[in-house]
């Protein structure tokens, strides 16, 4: 997978934290990148679960001094909104993480719902065929299974594209490796999926 060239670092390696940079994000990380010419002081970060719109979040923060509110969709639409006042008085960025644009919220106060409706919003899109493959692989690697050098390619060829869905498989595939204590083989990737109606195999 190509990385893509950004003044800001998006892995935080004093915690540990990665953000895994594809076409899928490009658009969000670009934006968060250059917050300086942001046309109001906030903006709206949307995405899947288990996408890394958290961790993109809290990379913000840390590379920025900004400040964010996650699940703002569920937020106190008051705090909210002092929150986005204040960030304007403040002159920092305020970023907003959701799992869905503003539109979709169901919001009453009317000077709230017209101030989200006029803030940029980027979206974090469902993995590429490239990401796919790395988020395999991390999540492989941090797993605490052993697992066999044919494995990713595998899986790659077959799992659902999606961060939950990825996730999901390799959660399923270190269970049942540790609960069995047996490597996860093709073999034995192949008969766990297939039980646990994972992939299309």
């Amino acid at each position: 997978m190509s990385q893509i060239s950004l003044p800001l670092d998006w892995t935080s390696r004093g915690t540990g934290e990665i953000f895994m940079l594809s076409e899928s994000n490009r658009l969000a990380v670009r934006h968060l990148d250059h917050w300086g010419v942001w046309p109001m002081r906030t903006s709206i970060l949307t995405g899947p679960a288990k996408s890394g719109r958290s961790t993109l979040g809290r990379l913000f923060v840390r590379k920025t001094g900004g400040k964010i509110i996650d699940d703002a969709r569920g937020f106190d639409e008051e705090m909210l909104f002092h929150a986005w006042n204040d960030a304007q008085l403040g002159h920092y960025p305020l970023l907003l993480i959701a799992d869905c644009p503003p539109a979709m919220w169901d919001i009453a106060l009317p000077d709230l719902r017209s101030r989200l409706a006029a803030a940029p919003h980027v979206a974090i899109e469902e993995p590429d065929d490239a990401l796919t493959l790395a988020l395999i692989e991390k999540g492989l690697a941090d797993c605490g299974a052993a697992w066999s050098p044919d494995l990713p390619a595998f899986l790659h060829r077959r799992v659902e594209r999606s961060y939950a869905g990825i996730a999901a498989v390799i959660a399923c595939l270190n269970d049942a490796s540790l609960s069995q204590s047996r490597k996860i083989s093709v073999p034995f990737a192949k008969e766990t999926l297939q039980n646990a109606g994972l992939a299309d195999i």
